[in-house]
């Protein structure tokens, strides 16, 4: 098992591209406009994420740009999560670093609706925890979910993440706070584990 080590979270940060099995992890690219603006139609992905809602091309460009910076300045990896080897973008996942300091990082993760029910941000998931595991060896990994979301629940458990806490009034979503369920994993105690295709 590899050491951590702050210094490979100097920026320039490089976002690579995770290829295998049903799900491709990459950057986001220009041709990603049409990802960007579904999910700026979604009821609830503007919620939780810098996506506006009913975005403009301008606002979906500006959004890409964004997500291409978070890894220039060394705030984290951006991916894209795409269907196959080459298939057109479904969702994004993200690994943040504000809290690398302490040898910790969060994980969020969107796919539009057209997408889901085929376990493919389970499949993300668990290809960006090898990674953050395996290539950075960042010693823990947290993310967060609203306690009515039964599908991201449901995506994290898959990935091998243990709930932990409900945190109230945790996460501010459309002007009010809400309680959301804290879920974890640590690197020593991470396999990875098999995740459904289908």
């Amino acid at each position: 098992m590899r050491e951590f080590d702050l210094a490979e979270f100097n920026p320039p940060l490089t976002v690579p591209e995770l290829r295998g099995g049903a799900v491709t992890l990459r950057g986001f690219i220009p041709e990603d406009l049409a990802l960007v603006r579904a999910a700026g139609e979604d009821p609830y992905i503007p919620s939780i994420s810098s996506i506006p809602q009913r975005c403009s091309e301008e606002a979906a460009r500006a959004f890409i740009a964004r997500q291409q910076e978070r890894a220039a300045s060394g705030h984290g990896y951006s991916f894209v999560i795409a269907e196959g080897d080459a298939g057109a973008g479904v969702g994004s996942i993200g690994l943040w670093l504000n809290d690398i300091d302490n040898g910790r990082a969060s994980v969020g993760y969107w796919v539009v609706a057209a997408a889901r029910g085929r376990h493919l941000a389970a499949l993300a998931l668990d290809r960006l925890v090898a990674f953050a595991f395996d290539t950075l060896a960042i010693p823990r990994l947290h993310l967060f979910v609203e306690p009515w979301n039964v599908a991201s629940s449901r995506t994290a458990e898959l990935a091998g993440f243990t709930r932990e806490a409900l945190l109230r009034g945790w996460e501010r979503i459309d002007g009010e706070q809400h309680d959301v369920f804290a879920y974890s994993l640590l690197q020593h105690e991470w396999a990875s584990p098999p995740v459904a295709a289908g």
